[in-house]
């Protein structure tokens, strides 16, 4: 069985997401996050995805195109230093890239379908990923990670923004 990150796998920032996940089977939350969080976003109605809580915020469709964004962003960093790449990667600014998706422009169905085969492929990646290579570390962003760190950051960013449509636009 796999352990949880310890503080030094992430800078401190990234914890918020890293604890909200208690299991030391990261690959097994991340599997039974797909269809519990793919089950909860298709129960959403398309004209209710375009809901923002307040002036100014995302809509539903702008923060799950964020979730699958970010993912990626998780992803790619998890495989460039998972497989031994030295360089450092650069930072990733959430606001450029939710303007230049035009989320709203498509439709609900399509960011949950969207979801599914970024969190299949992120499934398939991690579920093949040589032991030792979860703890292989890079930089992106200017701060360190450990493969096993960017695991838990996708599973507890994802739980983040779950509780968020939950709470504030829902």
């Amino acid at each position: 069985m796999m352990r949880r990150p310890k503080p030094d796998e992430a800078d401190p920032y990234y914890s918020t997401y890293i604890d909200r996940i208690a299991s030391e089977d990261i690959v097994g939350v991340l599997t039974a996050q797909l269809e519990e969080a793919a089950g909860f976003l298709a129960g959403i109605p398309e004209e209710r995805s375009l809901h923002q809580y307040a002036p100014g915020k995302w809509s539903m469709r702008q923060l799950l195109n964020h979730v699958n964004d970010s993912e990626r962003i998780f992803l790619f960093r998890a495989l460039w230093f998972a497989r031994g790449f030295e360089s450092s990667l650069p930072g990733f600014d959430e606001k450029v890239s939710a303007s230049a998706a035009d989320a709203d422009d498509f439709s609900w169905g399509s960011h949950i379908h969207e979801f599914r085969a970024i969190r299949l492929a992120t499934l398939a990646f991690f579920r093949n990923l040589p032991p030792e290579a979860w703890s292989r570390r890079g930089v992106a962003s200017e701060k360190p990670f450990t493969v096993r760190a960017l695991a838990y950051i996708t599973g507890g960013h994802l739980v983040h923004h779950m509780a968020i449509l939950k709470e504030r636009y829902l």
